[in-house]
C-alpha cells in the first residue's frame, strides 16, 4: 500500500516489495504502473472517487461516475480485477435511506460497464469511530457497518459489485472477524490489514491475531490479495513490512 509508506519514493518501495517477495502494489500514483508491471509486480486495486465525495449525495453522482468509469478503464489496462469505491460521507438532510439508495442508484449505471470490462467495484467499509487520525478512522462515513455494506451489495444485484474487507476497520467497527470472512465470502474480492488500535504494524502490541485470520481466507478458497496498509511506525520501514508479510504468511 504505497500511501501508508509516504515519503518512501514509489520506485524504492517497488524494489522493497519485490525483494520481499510480494506481488503487488496498489494506493499508489498510476503513472508509476508502468514501472512496477517491469518488475514483476502487478497492480491489485485501482483508485476512484474517494471516500469524502461518494454517491450518498446526490450532488456527488456525475462526478463518482466519472471517476468509477476511469477507474475501470484503467484497470482493464493494466489487468487489474478491482476498482475501489465508497459510499462517502453522511450529509445534513439526507436520510441514511435516501442516501443508501443514492449509492445503489450510482453504482448500477456502472456496474454494466464493470461487467463488460470483467472488473470488480469493491465497496470498502471504513470505521467511524476513530477521530484520532484522518486516516485511522473517518467519523462521518456513511458505509461504516460491514452487515449493511453487504446489504448494499445485494442490492446492486450483480456478480462484480463486492466488498472491500478491511479487516482493521471491521474488527473496529464490528469485530467478530472470522465468522463474517466465512459469511460473506461470497461477496468478498479484496482485503487489507493493519494493526488495531493505531493503524500500525501487526505485532503484538496490537489486538488482531492475523495468523488465524488468514488461514480462514485460505479455507473459503479466496485467490485474490491481501494489502498490507498498516501505517508503520517502526525506524526500520522495510523491515515492518516484511514482519507483515511473515505474519500474513501462513
Amino acid at each position: 500500500m504505497g500511501w501508508t509508506f509516504n515519503p518512501m519514493p514509489t520506485p524504492e518501495l517497488a524494489r522493497h516489495c519485490k525483494a520481499i517477495g510480494l506481488v503487488a502494489m496498489e494506493g499508489i500514483d498510476a503513472k508509476f504502473y508502468p514501472a512496477i508491471r517491469e518488475l514483476g509486480l502487478a497492480v491489485s486495486l485501482v483508485g476512484s472517487h474517494g471516500f469524502a465525495k461518494g454517491p450518498f449525495n446526490p450532488a456527488n453522482r456525475e462526478f463518482c461516475e466519472q471517476k468509477l468509469r476511469e477507474g475501470i478503464d484503467l484497470a482493464a489496462q493494466v489487468n487489474c480485477k478491482n476498482v475501489i469505491t465508497f459510499t462517502g460521507m453522511r450529509e445534513p438532510g439526507i436520510s441514511d435511506e435516501a442516501g443508501a439508495k443514492n449509492c445503489v442508484d450510482c453504482w448500477k449505471r456502472v456496474i454494466g460497464y464493470a461487467e463488460e470490462k470483467r472488473v470488480n467495484l469493491c465497496l470498502e467499509h471504513l470505521n467511524s469511530r476513530d477521530s484520532s487520525h484522518p486516516m485511522k478512522g473517518h467519523p462521518g462515513y456513511f458505509g461504516d457497518d460491514v452487515d449493511s455494506c453487504i446489504d448494499l451489495i445485494k442490492r446492486v444485484g450483480s456478480p462484480n459489485m463486492k466488498l472491500l474487507f478491511d479487516i482493521y476497520h471491521v474488527q473496529i467497527m464490528n469485530g467478530d472477524v472470522i465468522r463474517r470472512i466465512r459469511l460473506y465470502k461470497d461477496y468478498i474480492a479484496h482485503y487489507h490489514t493493519a494493526g488495531v488500535p493505531g493503524r500500525a504494524e501487526l505485532d503484538d502490541t496490537q489486538e488482531i491475531n492475523y495468523p488465524p485470520i488468514l488461514r480462514a481466507i485460505l479455507e473459503t478458497g479466496y485467490t485474490g490479495y491481501v494489502a498490507q496498509e498498516f501505517i508503520p511506525t517502526w525506524p526500520d520501514k522495510v523491515q515492518a513490512l516484511r514482519h507483515a508479510a511473515k505474519v500474513c504468511d501462513v
